[in-house]
């Protein structure tokens, strides 16, 4: 499991946010984002010295205020900062560091190959590549067909990520990339027993059956204390009202559900209301 991306900076500066996005459980990788080596080697060392298995650098996050940042996916426009934050990292840390990163920066600059060739040359351990460019955030279909590209290159494990929302999405994203494995992000949303599915689907060619009903209001319920407990009260309930409109997609009644949950801020009243619904939908 990878952790949410951590800024390195505020990383440093240890702020509440930071530490928490942090915490580790057994085989947790912190991804941390940033521009500067030096930030991003010093931030890898403290996230290790708190028991991170792993450092994944975060080359991939399109999103505007990380780009503007000069960070995330932004890095695919600069390939010697990119491979300065990559050796740094590399040097500062004795547990493996991965790379996330996407085709390019836009379809005249497809430059993962290359830049995966590097990260292998200065000791990154594995890559995984999202089929699409910055430029495209997450419009279009993910090209799991260019992800083989990276792997021709690299003798290092080749991972492919984007739209990666059922077993079968994984049969062909696995075929058509050469690839050794999938990161499951979006896919999840609403569904997160995906994850124990594919992992059982690929480690034992088994295919779990789909939750039952009361499986699924467990693991809504868990999820739901979950998020209360590390976000808090206020915060949690604002921060779960996506994720039930995730849960309910599929359900008849969600519109009506979701109008109702996303103007609750009572987190008792919340969870009798989101238990009432998917008991009796």
């Amino acid at each position: 499991m990878i952790s949410e991306m951590v800024a390195s900076r505020a990383m440093i500066l240890k702020t509440r946010q930071s530490m928490q996005k942090s915490e580790v459980c057994p085989n947790t990788s912190v991804q941390l984002a940033g521009c500067t080596p030096e930030i991003m080697a010093e931030a890898a060392k403290i996230n290790e010295d708190l028991g991170a298995k792993s450092i994944d650098l975060n080359f991939g996050c399109p999103a505007k205020k990380v780009v503007d940042g000069y960070a995330g996916s932004a890095l695919m426009k600069d390939e010697v900062i990119a491979t300065k934050i990559m050796e740094s990292v590399v040097k500062a840390v004795k547990v493996p560091v991965t790379v996330k990163m996407r085709m390019g920066w836009d379809t005249t600059n497809l430059n993962a190959p290359t830049l995966a060739k590097v990260a292998e040359d200065v000791g990154i351990q594995m890559i995984t590549i999202h089929g699409r460019t910055r430029s495209q955030m997450f419009s279009g279909s993910a090209d799991w067909k260019f992800v083989k590209r990276v792997k021709e290159c690299v003798k290092i494990p080749v991972i492919v990520n984007g739209d990666i929302r059922t077993l079968d999405d994984i049969v062909v994203a696995l075929n058509e990339s050469g690839a050794d494995g999938v990161m499951i992000g979006r896919g999840a949303y609403g569904k997160p027993w995906l994850i124990k599915q594919a992992l059982s689907f690929m480690k034992n060619s088994e295919i779990l059956p789909e939750p039952t009903k009361s499986e699924k209001l467990a693991i809504i319920l868990d999820h739901y204390d979950y998020a209360l407990d590390y976000y808090g009260k206020d915060l949690g309930v604002k921060i779960l009202r996506k994720h039930l409109s995730w849960y309910s997609s599929s359900y008849s009644g969600a519109s009506y559900f979701r109008a109702q949950v996303n103007t609750m801020s009572d987190p008792v009243e919340v969870r009798e209301k989101l238990t009432e619904f998917f008991q009796t939908s």
